[in-house]
């Protein structure tokens, strides 16, 4: 197994250059099932996760040929004969459950195994189930599988209310909708950044879909959909990553600019709370430019469906809380137990509360460096982001988690003036007691 090793005291100097958005590559590549022939996707980031769902593409029949240099991939879905997405590989990242929307919307019929992916919080996909149900899907759960198939002709379309709100069964049910014999809505729709591009991106290829980027989606159902080429969106929450970063491990007064972000994507609530902790940031069309003060004030955040705070936020938030002269909040309304990262947070020294969904920091405490594990893909950064600012190494475990969201982490940090590297562990080695002692 792999574990990034961090050496902090080194600021962080800039430039950064965010990479195209993890969130949005994935449902395009399921996108690109629902036109026969081959559509390319550009600005695609060599992740674990789009190498994953590439796999899975292919065992349904496409051939997927991803160009990682030029981040380029492109799918030909001439053939789509295995409407199956095995447990194998559907188990390794929830984003596979596109599948059963894609599959759908294409052949008619799918068996989509239930999905795995980040260890933290119930996210289960009732939704998505009951959202397919309604616009007349036949649906069966049996061992572990979903089992779909829509009456001869395709579904017949409907109206469905997502509540709680959730990015992935919207993308989901404009997957299975689009190509409807019918009508559909979708109510309380998610409006993040992700969910808009690829709604675009299902226009550009032909479908028929009003609302996007509002709570009420409406989509009439087209007979087919058509090949293209796609570019990706910037990756919005590595870019309030590396802004965070900025505001943290920069030397004070000297600015860091990141490139090639998307800032409107942030939403307004981000750039208010950054903002109030005094950080000075200028956003151009493609530079974001941070400028971190000699003190950063304290600001409580809650995170909220976009426009509000990003939940895929509030850990790096949390670290940069740690570095105030006083006592802030983070509260997590989206999930109630994405806290896994404090603990280990607690391990470098930072003095953190948590109850129920909200975690109490009280900052300055000084860092120094631990061993620690990374338990899912926002935890893990946040981990690499408090090595950056603590005293000697860092040593972040199980780097996979990092490696489904983060393209070359270590080597643009490592670019920007930050000592980290790369190393091979052996998880289940016996620990060396006299060294321990």
């Amino acid at each position: 197994m792999e574990k990034l090793v961090v050496h902090g005291g080194s600021p962080l100097e800039g430039p950064l250059t965010v990479s195209g958005s993890k969130n949005t590559a994935l449902p395009l590549m399921a996108a690109t099932l629902l036109a026969e022939g081959p559509s390319t996707i550009t600005n695609v980031p060599d992740l674990r996760d789009v190498r994953t769902f590439s796999k899975v593409i292919e065992v349904s029949g496409p051939s997927v040929d991803f160009d990682s240099a030029a981040n380029t991939l492109s799918v030909d879905a001439t053939t789509l004969e295995t409407p199956v997405a095995p447990y194998e590989l559907v188990k390794k990242m929830r984003a596979s459950f596109y599948m059963l929307g894609a599959l759908l919307g294409r052949c008619g019929e799918a068996k989509v195994s239930l999905p795995g992916g980040c260890a933290w919080g119930p996210r289960p996909v009732d939704l998505h189930i009951e959202g397919m149900k309604a616009f007349g899907a036949d649906i069966e759960l049996d061992e572990g599988y979903v089992y779909a198939s829509t009456p001869p002709g395709g579904l017949d379309g409907g109206t469905f209310r997502l509540d709680p709100v959730s990015v992935g069964a919207t993308i989901n049910l404009l997957l299975a909708a689009v190509t409807a014999r019918g009508g559909s809505k979708i109510e309380n729709a998610a409006t993040e950044p992700d969910v808009v591009a690829f709604g675009r991106a299902l226009q550009e290829m032909g479908a028929q879909i009003d609302g996007l980027g509002t709570r009420t989606l409406e989509i009439q159902g087209v007979d087919q959909l058509n090949t293209g080429t796609f570019r990706n969106t910037p990756d919005r929450i590595e870019l309030g990553t590396f802004i965070l970063m900025a505001a943290t491990a920069a030397d004070p007064g000297t600015p860091v600019d990141i490139h090639e972000g998307t800032h409107e994507h942030l939403g307004p609530v981000f750039k208010e709370r950054l903002a109030e902790t005094g950080v000075d940031v200028s956003y151009d069309q493609h530079t974001v430019t941070v400028t971190r003060p000699g003190t950063l004030r304290p600001v409580s955040i809650e995170t909220a469906p976009f426009p509000g705070f990003a939940t895929d936020l509030q850990a790096q938030w949390t670290v940069l809380l740690g570095t105030t002269d006083g006592t802030a909040t983070v509260t997590d309304t989206i999930y109630d137990d994405r806290f896994k990262h404090v603990p280990e947070l607690q391990r470098l020294g930072m003095e953190i509360e948590v109850d129920g969904n909200t975690a109490t920091v009280h900052g300055g405490a000084p860092l120094k460096g631990a061993k620690v594990m990374s338990t899912d893909l926002r935890a893990g950064v946040s981990l690499v982001m408090a090595g950056m600012i603590a005293e000697g190494p860092t040593d972040v475990l199980r780097v996979y988690h990092l490696d489904r969201g983060y393209e070359n982490l270590e080597g643009k940090l490592r670019d920007a003036g930050i000592s980290i590297h790369r190393e091979e562990y052996d998880e289940f080695a016996e620990p060396d007691l006299e060294t321990a002692s």
